[in-house]
């Protein structure tokens, strides 16, 4: 089979990818986006049925660098973007709700996967695909997918979580030593619909005790449908000790654990749980990015464990990139 060719390989459609593919392709490169889902986010995901709506990982974003203000700034004139004014509170032991300091807190419109689709507009994406090697043919790299075909590339840019990039490095020893020191976290996240609000006196809290990490009102952000959906996600612990649960059964503990914030029992409408099995770094990388013989990797957990880090990471491997071709 004829290898196809493209500039510059770009594995994974999250922030990182995107932002890294954007940056690239605004200074003449040829780049072309690779991923193993049918949609684009990554973890920046929403899941919509019939008049209501989740955004059942990265819940917001925040901004305190100059060039992801700059960015959102952009984004937020685009349309892209909207701030969130719910009130988030914490959660004491005694489940009285404390207030946080203020902060400024932005979604994507009208989901969080929106932002990453809008900045991918007009970029080339293979969807479907899965990376299964990566090995050196002359000057570049050839990538052998999971459909059989093949691509050549001058440079390549691994933007997937650590578990996922490290098998991919074996041509390069010290990076994937480097991407396999990196523990990512799971989450499992349950999705709650119900026919009337919950007795709730906020939108969104953070919880230091039990199995809940968050929960967070999706309805109450801008541009989501009306009807009552909770997000519930599950702290890295119990996610941890749970990983290979029945969802239903998950769905119905976190169910459970908010009920008891409520009051009483709840019956939602309808009930769902999706694990996320790399939802956050442990121990990110203080780099920001990772680069060697034209192959880079990125990603938030190159840096931390925010939005902001994953774009960071990706506009700065993109840098990097361009300066050494």
């Amino acid at each position: 089979m004829t290898a196809k060719r493209c500039d510059i390989a770009v594995i994974g459609a999250g922030m990182a990818g995107i932002s890294c593919t954007r940056q690239l392709a605004a200074a003449g490169r040829e780049v072309v986006i690779f991923d193993k889902s049918k949609g684009m986010g990554g973890r920046m995901a929403t899941r919509r049925g019939d008049g209501f709506s989740f955004d059942h990982g990265a819940q917001y974003f925040t901004a305190r660098t100059p060039e992801f203000v700059a960015a959102l700034t952009h984004w937020q004139q685009a349309g892209w973007c909207a701030p969130w004014s719910g009130r988030v509170v914490t959660l004491a032991d005694d489940g009285q709700p404390r207030e946080l300091a203020p902060e400024a807190r932005f979604v994507g419109t009208p989901g969080m996967s929106a932002l990453c689709r809008a900045l991918a507009s007009g970029l080339p994406v293979q969807h479907r695909l899965r990376l299964l090697a990566l090995q050196r043919s002359g000057s570049g790299w050839q990538l052998a997918f999971d459909d059989g075909s093949q691509w050549q590339a001058q440079q390549v840019v691994l933007a997937i979580p650590p578990a996922q990039a490290a098998p991919l490095l074996a041509a390069l020893p010290a990076l994937q030593t480097r991407a396999a020191a990196v523990e990512m976290q799971p989450c499992w996240a349950a999705m709650l619909l119900s026919d009337r609000p919950l007795s709730l006196a906020f939108d969104a809290a953070f919880i230091g005790e039990g199995p809940l990490s968050w929960v967070a009102r999706n309805n109450s952000k801008p541009a989501r449908p009306a009807m009552e959906s909770w997000v519930l996600h599950a702290n890295p612990a119990w996610s941890a000790q749970h990983v290979d649960d029945d969802p239903a059964q998950v769905a119905q503990a976190l169910c459970a654990a908010l009920a008891g914030h409520c009051g009483g029992s709840l019956s939602p409408h309808q009930l769902s749980a999706h694990r996320w099995l790399y939802a956050q770094a442990a121990n990110p990388l203080p780099d920001g990015f990772l680069l060697q013989d034209g192959v880079g990797v990125a990603g938030d957990w190159c840096l931390g464990k925010r939005v902001e880090d994953a774009y960071l990471s990706g506009t700065r491997l993109a840098d990097a990139l361009l300066a050494a071709h």
